[in-house]
C-alpha cells in the first residue's frame, strides 16, 4: 500500500509536468515501454532493485537503454527516480500514470470475463453497452476461464456484473437448498 501511495504521488507529478510540456502520450508511451521491459527483464528488475548499486550507475544503465527511444521529460523523471532510491516503483508508477491519464481522458477499463473468446461483434456490442451504461469510453481486457461454462463476468472498477451460468447454477443451488422461491416463476 505504501509503495502504491508512493508511485501515485511521482505518477501525478509526472503527469503534471507532462501537461505543462504538452507531452503525455509521449511519456505514456514510454512508461508502458519501459513496464513492458521491466516485466521481461529479470536482469534489469534485479539491477534496479539492488542496493549495491549507485542511483549514478543506474541511471547511466536506463539512459543506454533508454535515452535514444524516450523522450527528455521521461529520461529526467527516470534520473530522478534513480537519485532518490525510487527506481524500484517504476512499474507502479507506470500503471498509476496509465490510470491518471485514463481518468482524464474519461475512459475507464472493464476486465471482462467468459467462458469462451468473444469474437469482434460481441467486443463492440459488449463496449457500445458498457459504454452506454457508465457515460465513459470503454476499454476492454479480455480473458477467458471455461469454469464459467458460459456467460461473462464484467469488473468495472469495483463493481462487479456477474452473469456467467456458474453464477446463476449457485444461485440455483442457493435456493433450491434453503427452500427460497422467491424470484422463481411458477
Amino acid at each position: 500500500m505504501k509503495n502504491q501511495r508512493a508511485a501515485r504521488r511521482y505518477a501525478v507529478a509526472l503527469m503534471a509536468v507532462a501537461e505543462e510540456t504538452k507531452s503525455v502520450e509521449a511519456v505514456a508511451a514510454d512508461l508502458a515501454s519501459l513496464g513492458a521491459t521491466l516485466r521481461g527483464s529479470r536482469e534489469l528488475r534485479v539491477l534496479l532493485a539492488s542496493p549495491v548499486v549507485r542511483g549514478g550507475r543506474k541511471t547511466a544503465v536506463l539512459e543506454e537503454l533508454f535515452g535514444k527511444r524516450f523522450g527528455p521529460v521521461t529520461m529526467r523523471f527516470l534520473a530522478l527516480m534513480a537519485l532518490k532510491g525510487r527506481e524500484g516503483i517504476l512499474p507502479e508508477v507506470a500503471e498509476e500514470f496509465a490510470a491518471l491519464r485514463d481518468r482524464k481522458a474519461g475512459v475507464v477499463t472493464a476486465d471482462v470475463t467468459s467462458a469462451v473468446a468473444l469474437d469482434r461483434e460481441q467486443e463492440a456490442a459488449l463496449r457500445t453497452r458498457l459504454e452506454g451504461s457508465t457515460g465513459t469510453t470503454v476499454r476492454l481486457r479480455l480473458h477467458t476461464d471455461p469454469s464459467l461454462r458460459g456467460g461473462l463476468v464484467v469488473q468495472l472498477g469495483d463493481t462487479v456484473l456477474d452473469a456467467s451460468i456458474r453464477r446463476q447454477l449457485e444461485r440455483l443451488h442457493d435456493r433450491l437448498l434453503h427452500g427460497d422461491t422467491a424470484g422463481t416463476q411458477a
